[in-house]
């Protein structure tokens, strides 16, 4: 088993989605000593956003790209996303960010969507080509969005794995981080009790 653990808190060490990723792979691994981890911080190693040049590699190239720098953003799309193909579990650190995703993370999600490797276009609309995924997004938010219209985090995640056919997406959440230190330190107790359940219907299922 392979899981791909991705962290996008720009908090550093005083990241709760960092602290409630690393204790979701930890107890991952406790139960299944065999997985292999691969391991992404998108903050210290940033991807280069998407752009033309980059978004060209994503289809077969009728000329011979010269440019070096070019050449290797090409090579790091296909490593990203053969990465995503080999996984079986994804652990994602999600904070909300201004109501949607890290930018760090987003960069990540364009570089793995790709026509002819994750999805493809049929005549009724595109299809999805990586299934038999398992996913656990670590959604941390300052305020309550459950029931907000201004959340464009969790929606746009799940749709965004959907689109590539990755369904089976699980939220571990931790709400109103910012609203003085009983609220976090509940959400984080309550986030942190809910890991080790969820971790073990996932290697059940």
């Amino acid at each position: 088993m392979q899981i791909l653990h991705l962290d996008s808190s720009i908090q550093a060490d005083g990241s709760a989605s960092r602290t409630l990723t690393k204790t979701i792979v930890t107890d991952l691994v406790n139960l299944h000593p065999d997985a292999d981890v691969a391991y992404r911080d998108l903050v210290e190693e940033a991807i280069p956003h998407l752009d033309g040049p980059i978004g060209a590699g994503f289809r077969p190239l009728p000329f011979n790209v010269s440019d070096e720098t070019t050449r290797r953003e090409h090579a790091r799309s296909n490593e990203l996303a053969d990465e995503l193909i080999a996984s079986d579990i994804l652990v994602i650190g999600a904070p909300m960010y201004n109501f949607s995703v890290a930018s760090q993370l987003k960069a990540w999600i364009d570089r793995v969507i790709q026509p002819g490797k994750t999805f493809r276009y049929t005549e009724t609309g595109p299809i999805g080509l990586v299934d038999g995924k398992k996913v656990v997004i670590v959604s941390t938010r300052g305020g309550s969005y459950l029931s907000a219209p201004m959340d464009f985090q969790e929606a746009y995640l799940k749709t965004a794995l959907g689109f590539i056919g990755i369904k089976d997406v699980n939220f571990i959440r931790a709400e109103n981080m910012s609203r003085g230190d009983l609220a976090r330190a509940s959400s984080m107790d309550t986030a942190l009790k809910a890991v080790l359940p969820l971790v073990t219907e996932l290697l059940a299922a």
